[in-house]
């Protein structure tokens, strides 16, 4: 096995100022050192391997903003590597695959494995840190949007969790919508009908099934606090107002 590790450090170019980790697998030892040497300039973090199942063991075990993979590895190639980052481990990483083939077959096999984008030899080093740059505020950013924080409230869509106070709260499927719907619209009042609208569409309860959702929503996030978040406004709806003033 033959693994590259450069000091952590900070990546402050034209780019703008950014911490980045990436994760470099390519087979051809001269096109490594080049990539690693220059992206050391720039202050950027490498972890290197030299074989698909290298690179498959290294982005399990660590978290990466990026992963530049070569197409033509000795063990496995690009595409299967990709494939088991995606499907197999589900690790969505962006992915950087490099080719010496400028043909729209690979590529669209690439982009169909789950690459993100795609970089043909020989290229310049200046335009891959310019891709990868773009590609981990791309990231950073879904990661920011999918993460809502209002106080001590904070809920997670990509996992379904919500926590209070450093809390873990367990909420109902529907239950979790409502918040992320107050949450959302926060600190505005969202009416009833417009909630019932978004919550089930035409296909509306015959019941009043709501006001059970709100009170069992009401009962966990804030009835173990001092402070309720959830706000009714008589005859407008609800609100979600932040719990540290």
């Amino acid at each position: 096995a033959w693994f590259f590790l450069i000091d952590t450090a900070r990546f402050k170019n034209d780019y703008g100022s950014i911490e980045m980790l990436i994760l470099l697998i390519e087979d051809h030892h001269l096109l490594a050192e080049t990539i690693m040497d220059y992206l050391a300039i720039e202050d950027i973090e490498v972890d290197y391997a030299a074989r698909g199942f290298q690179g498959l063991e290294l982005a399990k075990t660590n978290t990466y903003d990026a992963i530049v993979l070569d197409i033509n590895l000795p063990d496995m190639d690009g595409f299967n590597v990709c494939k088991q980052l995606r499907q197999q481990y589900n690790i969505d990483t962006p992915v950087l695959m490099l080719t010496a083939r400028d043909q729209l077959d690979d590529k669209l096999t690439g982009f169909e494995c789950g690459a993100d984008d795609y970089l043909v030899k020989p290229f310049a080093n200046q335009e891959l840190v310019a891709r990868l740059t773009a590609l981990m505020k791309r990231q950073r950013g879904e990661v920011t949007r999918k993460r809502s924080q209002i106080g001590n409230l904070i809920l997670d869509s990509s996992s379904q969790q919500v926590w209070r106070a450093n809390k873990e709260i367990i909420l109902s499927p529907t239950g979790f919508r409502i918040l992320r719907i107050l949450m959302r619209e926060s600190p505005a009042i969202v009416s009833r009908e417009a909630m019932q609208q978004e919550l089930w569409g035409t296909d509306m309860p015959d019941t009043d099934v709501l006001r059970s959702h709100v009170y069992n929503l009401r009962k966990v996030l804030d009835h173990p606090f001092e402070f309720a978040m959830i706000q009714t406004v008589k005859g407008v709806g609800l609100r979600l107002v932040n719990s540290e003033g």
